[in-house]
């Protein structure tokens, strides 16, 4: 008998709908860019009702960001590249100098009776301050905090703070230096 030369076809519309779903599938399921941005817990509102306290002007470093990127501490022209060490020196402990903030004693698990600093550095950037200024300066400060924070490590547990594992350690270091920055609304200050 002789063989027909035709051979069947196979209906592959159905195949094809199954291959876009997969791909619309992984596409959705795969990261494509990661978000980035500053990795910070900001604290809930505060009530109507509550009282601001007085803060004492030497426990506050003025860190201000104009629109043209000049950068202001303490109202004299600063630099972004001596940030860091500036804050670092302002939120060192220099007990009983009055050009330093106020310090005061703490009672913190793990690390006993420790000398804290008073200081706040209060951020304050122009409306038309440039994305990566604002991102330089709040790396600036962030960095500045884990150099303190790194030096009381190693001091009471013999290793930097980014290497602790224990909660119990992390805990005592963030109590005894806690991130104090206050960061007001962006406002219109012009080019100082």
């Amino acid at each position: 008998m002789a063989r027909s030369s035709k051979t069947p076809g196979l209906n592959a519309s159905s195949m094809a709908d199954i291959a876009f779903l997969m791909l619309i599938f992984f596409l959705m399921t795969s990261t494509m860019d990661v978000d980035t941005g500053i990795m910070r817990i900001l604290p809930p509102p505060l009530p109507d009702d509550i009282e601001v306290p007085n803060v004492n002007k030497r426990n506050i470093m003025n860190v201000l960001i104009s629109s043209q990127d000049k950068l202001l501490v303490n109202r004299k022209l600063g630099d972004i590249k001596t940030l860091k060490n500036d804050v670092i020196d302002f939120m060192s402990i220099h007990p009983n100098d009055p050009n330093f903030p106020e310090v005061s004693s703490r009672e913190v698990p793990l690390l006993g009776t420790v000398p804290t600093s008073k200081g706040i550095v209060s951020l304050k950037n122009d409306r038309g301050t440039s994305y990566e200024m604002y991102i330089r300066v709040q790396d600036e400060l962030a960095s500045a905090f884990k150099v303190l924070r790194d030096k009381l490590s190693m001091e009471h547990f013999g290793k930097k703070y980014s290497d602790l594992v224990d909660e119990e350690q992390i805990d005592a270091i963030e109590k005894a230096i806690p991130i104090r920055v206050s960061e007001a609304e962006p406002v219109n200050v012009g080019g100082n």
